[in-house]
Formats: C-alpha cells, sequence, structure tokens
C-alpha cells in the first residue's frame, strides 16, 4: 500500500472519529480509535498530529483551545461542513479499495 493510502486511511479514521464524538483532542482521537477498533489499530502521535495539521489546512477540521478532563489546555477538533462532505468521499473511496482487495484475496490460486 502506498504511502498516500496510508495517510488517507489515518485521514478516514480521524474524519470518522470527529463524525461520531463530536469535538475531540489529539490523545481524546488516539483512546478513541484504539477502543472502537477493539485495540487493533493504534495510532501514533507522531502521525497524527501532522494529520491533524493537514486537515485543519484542508478546511476539514476547525480547532479550538480549551480546558481538558485533566484541566490542561488542549486543541480540540471539530469536523466542518467541508469535512463531513470529505467523509463521505474517502468512505466511498475506502470501499471501493476493500472491495477490490477482497476480490484478489478470494481469487483461487
Amino acid at each position: 500500500m502506498a504511502n498516500n493510502d496510508l495517510q488517507g486511511t489515518l485521514d478516514l479514521l480521524v474524519l470518522k472519529t470527529l463524525a461520531h464524538t463530536g469535538s475531540l483532542h489529539g490523545y481524546g482521537i488516539v483512546q478513541h480509535v484504539q477502543r472502537a477498533s477493539d485495540e487493533l489499530l493504534r495510532v501514533e502521535e507522531g502521525s497524527l498530529y501532522p494529520a491533524l495539521h493537514r486537515l485543519e489546512n484542508r478546511g476539514w477540521l476547525s480547532a479550538e483551545w480549551h480546558a481538558s478532563e485533566s484541566g490542561r489546555d488542549a486543541k480540540f477538533y471539530t469536523l466542518t461542513k467541508a469535512g463531513r462532505k470529505q467523509l463521505k468521499t474517502e468512505t466511498v473511496q475506502w470501499e471501493r479499495l476493500a472491495e477490490a482487495v477482497g476480490l484478489i484475496l478470494r481469487t483461487a490460486e
């Protein structure tokens, strides 16, 4: 899988997480992805924060500073209208990719 596909997968996970949860800070996104995937997926902070900045720069996320559960200031991310549209697009692309991979895996040797 090309690096863009992996990057796109992380983007999809972030967009879907925020569509489901509303507003979350980075660590909350990491926790949600892990819980929602039964601990099968782990998002490294070194990958997450560049993705969040990229999505924010594209206008798919908005961000505001608020106090977190621990009382420390954290940047909370929210899906924008453009982000919801992008989530639909990326979901269709992911489903097509998963279908294509499934076809290959089911091919008799």
